[in-house]
């Protein structure tokens, strides 16, 4: 029986030890620590020897660095996006421009000398490089125009950046141990560790934590390792100071009329023009109107008009605009050229000396979106001269929406003295329907979305003096803009009733004949003087009118009221 009962022993224990042997070697496997390591370009997303990850503050970004002759680049797309966007590319000139509120420092991209109004400076690298068709510029030069750190690690390459100094966590290493992908034992390592080495903790979990290492590589360490948990105050770096873009405003309201000239004979109607105005302080003749893509326009501009002109008080800003010729210019060519651009504004600000005028008042309507980035180097760079000059700098504009973003207006807010909304034209003459010109709504959000973008003292609103007279037949719609006096009349003689519209803020009137609906919405006293409440309310630099005649007398009391507030 004995006999019989050891082989059976024999084999549960065989059993047992064989089931002992694999549970330990399973549960060695899952509690043992990998040695597997991760691959670390294919970690950082490495591709080619000259490609650069990059770090900024405690996150791989998607943009990459590029290393050139022992230099880093970055291209001209990231440092818009995260350093400085006053940078500016020529393509056709083959230059790099920076604009300063008292120069231009440009280079020839590829050369390594840089030039301003001090002379020419030659770098020990070269400031910007074309790879292909993209720009780069080198992380050194930009550092000369915005606040940033980097350092460089290399196998593989990468640049740790910080544009922030953030209070953080760090900690110390207590025991060898290792950084891995993942938070878990069996995931890749990316870097050994060793007692005493720091880490900066980026998320506490319950077992592991996220760290980054002083060579910027991000992973997970075991909280058990980690020890002498401290916050840390990062020194930050203030190497570079934003210079002041002094700008030329004024201890009172603006109170401004454009003046609509179209040959030197309307120089002759200046006292007529403002025979009616009251408190009006600037008077903006359509002077000067492009006719060309190099540059040139015709100038209309008359000594003996801004003689009189400052003899009854007013300040002169000449108004620039591109659409008396629209059809001989081309805009992108005109503005996207270094050449032209110097050549119009040299052109402007001489003229612009000569006369005496005190302004300039920059119209440029209908720019495309992908001129906007020339449009505004534009004005950029003429402001300088008008800064030096003490020419006040204006801008119109449209009232804001998604597709007129590119005309910048923060930009503009900084460079420029004024900021002039056009807050009218909600309905226009090619509308596919019939509407106010300038309802309430449309002028406050016009203004609230500007002082979001542009300090209040520099903006100016701009109401209209004319109301456009619909008429709908059918499918067809048409209109004219008349002046108030005009509108009135056409009011009284077809003996329209008018109502006040409170979603307009205004007088709202129609009538049918021969098949046809007519309708007017009303610019008069009372919808100026709600329009007026809501400049105030917003603690905004003046009041402009589009046009001097068209408005009636009586408009210049209710402006004399907003002005005295």
């Amino acid at each position: 029986m004995k006999k019989k009962l050891i082989p059976v022993l024999i084999a549960i224990v065989l059993i047992i030890v064989i089931g002992g042997v694999s549970v330990g070697a399973a549960l060695f496997e899952r509690y043992s620590y990998s040695k597997e390591r991760a691959d670390l370009s294919a970690y950082f997303q490495m591709n080619g020897e000259s490609d650069v990850a990059i770090i900024l503050q405690d996150e791989l970004i998607e943009e990459r660095a590029r290393l050139f002759d022992n230099a880093y680049y970055l291209d001209l797309t990231t440092v818009h996006k995260y350093f400085n966007d006053r940078f500016y590319e020529d393509k056709g000139e083959g230059l790099l421009l920076y604009t300063l509120p008292d120069d231009i420092v440009r280079t020839v991209i590829g050369s390594s000398e840089v030039s301003g109004k001090s002379g020419t400076e030659e770098l020990p690298y070269v400031p910007a490089r074309y790879e292909g068709d993209v720009l780069y510029l080198a992380i050194d030069f930009v550092k000369n125009y915005a606040n940033f750190s980097y350092e460089g690690f290399g196998e593989p390459n990468r640049l740790q950046i910080y544009t922030q100094w953030n209070e953080r966590a760090v900690a110390e290493i207590n025991k060898d141990t290792a950084v891995r992908v993942l938070g878990g034992v069996k995931s890749e390592i990316l870097k050994d560790m060793t007692a005493g080495d720091k880490v900066i903790i980026l998320e506490e979990m319950e077992s592991w934590s996220k760290v980054k290492t002083g060579d910027s590589i991000i992973g997970y360490v075991e909280n058990k390792r980690l020890e002498n948990t401290a916050a840390e105050s990062p020194i930050p770096v203030t190497d570079y100071v934003e210079p002041e873009y002094t700008s030329i405003t004024r201890d009172h309201k603006i109170n401004l009329g454009w003046h609509v000239i179209g040959g030197p004979a309307g120089n002759d109607t200046l006292s007529e023009a403002v025979a009616n105005t009251k408190g009006l302080n600037v008077i903006s003749p359509t002077w000067f109107k492009l006719n060309d893509s190099e540059g040139g326009f015709v100038s209309f501009a008359s000594q003996d008009y801004v003689d009189k002109a400052h003899g009854m008080g007013l300040e002169v800003w000449a108004l620039v605009e591109n659409i008396e010729y629209a059809d001989s210019i081309d805009m992108y060519a005109l503005l996207s050229s270094t050449t032209k651009r110097a050549r119009l504004i040299d052109s402007l600000v001489s003229t612009a000396l000569d006369y005496n005028i005190d302004g300039i008042n920059v119209d440029f309507e209908q720019i495309s979106t992908d001129c906007g980035e020339h449009y505004i180097e534009f004005i950029r760079e003429l402001s300088i001269p008008c800064r030096a000059n003490g020419i006040v700098l204006s801008v119109d504009n449209y009232v804001p929406t998604g597709y007129t973003d590119h005309y910048d207006r923060g930009e503009q807010g900084v460079v420029a003295d004024y900021v002039i909304i056009m807050g009218y034209d909600e309905h226009y003459s090619g509308s596919d329907q019939a509407g106010s010109v300038a309802s309430i709504n449309f002028v406050e959000e016009g203004i609230e979305r500007t002082v979001e973008q542009v300090p209040a003292h520099k903006v100016i609103n701009a109401v209209p003096f004319y109301t456009r007279i619909w008429e709908t037949k059918g499918a067809e719609l048409g209109s004219q803009a008349v002046g108030m006096a005009a509108a009135e009349e056409y009011v009284s003689a077809h003996n329209i009733a008018l109502e006040w519209d409170e979603e307009t803020c205004q007088n709202y009137g129609e009538y049918t004949e021969g098949g046809s609906l007519f309708q007017v919405w009303l610019e008069d006293e009372r919808s100026i003087e709600v329009k007026l409440n809501i400049m105030e309310k917003y603690q905004i630099g003046g009041v402009a009118g589009w046009r001097l005649g068209f408005e009636k007398p009586e408009i210049w009391d209710v402006i004399g009221v907003y002005l005295n507030r």
